[in-house]
């Protein structure tokens, strides 16, 4: 028997280990941060604004014959009260996006959060949801804002523009029938989930979860159920406007001045840009919008080319409104004024 012992484990590999392929999770997170890094860069910001401003200018001049010839169609009285119906939508929408912010820690002056809200706003031209998050959170950090804060405030006021758009076509139905075309009946189910995820106790949860996975830090920061509610009010408010807007521009070619028609043309609408929204395919809801209001105008114009008239300027009246409130808030928040 010898004295040597042999062992029987195995003798360490000296060839290195392979390093395991990264997560997903760890390929958004490097994704996320490249994207970041290059949206900070001043050139991409002017060369990406102005690619914004010259799409949206684009949706208005590329139909500027079938424009000219839908106005002369109108009567100057219920143009104006479209072109002011259509500012009240703008500007309420801005306030859902000013008082999510408050709420999360951040109240801005109105020039400032004008400036971040509606050229921020200029995003949803490019095709995707993700765009006015990403503009909104850059230039909410030119005014010292927290970027996961912005970005968050962004993200929650289109969910509560969704889910008061819902409302807004529940509200009507009683009143309006017709504002829920068959075939859209799937968009009013969303109301339930969207009430769950805004509770803030399930908002604050997801959200931090999110913000973890994609920047490893959370949010600190929660909703709270008086600033949702408030919040909610401003959204129903920019419903009517835009209603209101379609309403004015139908009466002229002949569709009834009466209540009834107004009420059913603000949940019409409501309901064709929650279609619109869902459908992130398209840039600002483009086609999927259009489709669902033409389908709620019918019920209340008599021809086809009463519908497109109408559904084609109410278009071209938010795009033109979208670019003077961008104008606007440039000169209004030039400072750079921090949140107070």
């Amino acid at each position: 028997m010898s004295g040597v012992e042999t062992s029987s484990e195995p003798t360490p590999s000296s060839e290195p280990t392979p390093s395991p392929e990264p997560t997903l999770v760890a390929r958004v997170g490097a994704w996320a941060g490249k994207a970041t890094e290059l949206s900070r860069s001043r050139w991409f910001r002017l060369a990406f604004g102005l690619l914004l401003v010259a799409l949206a200018a684009w949706a208005v001049l590329s139909r500027r014959e079938q424009v000219s010839d839908a106005i002369g169609q109108l009567s100057p009285g219920w143009l104006v009260v479209a072109v002011l119906a259509t500012i009240v939508n703008v500007t309420l929408a801005g306030m859902v996006w000013r008082t999510v912010l408050a709420d999360l820690g951040s109240r801005l002056k109105l020039p400032v959060a004008a400036r971040i809200f509606f050229v921020g706003q200029l995003g949803k031209y490019l095709p995707g949801s993700v765009w006015p998050v990403v503009m909104q959170t850059e230039l909410g950090h030119d005014h010292q804002v927290p970027r996961r804060r912005t970005a968050t405030a962004t993200v929650v006021g289109m969910l509560l523009s969704l889910l008061s758009a819902l409302l807004v076509v529940l509200i009507a139905l009683p009143f309006a029938p017709d504002a829920l075309p068959d075939g859209f009946a799937w968009a009013v189910l969303l109301v339930l989930p969207l009430i769950v995820v805004l509770h803030p106790a399930v908002m604050g949860r997801l959200v931090d979860r999110a913000l973890r996975i994609v920047t490893k830090e959370g949010l600190p920061e929660r909703t709270t159920a008086k600033g949702t509610l408030l919040a909610t009010l401003w959204a129903i408010g920019s419903w009517v406007g835009a209603g209101v807007q379609v309403w004015a521009l139908s009466v002229p070619l002949g569709a009834d001045a009466n209540v009834s028609t107004a009420l059913l043309l603000i949940g019409g609408y409501a309901l064709a840009w929650a279609v619109g929204f869902v459908v992130i395919i398209a840039p600002a809801g483009a086609g999927a919008r259009e489709v669902a209001l033409a389908a709620v105008l019918s019920t209340v114009l008599d021809s086809h080319g009463e519908v497109v008239v109408v559904v084609l300027l109410s278009r071209v009246l938010f795009t033109v409104t979208d670019l003077v409130a961008a104008g606007s808030g440039i000169v209004a928040g030039r400072r750079r004024t921090p949140a107070e």
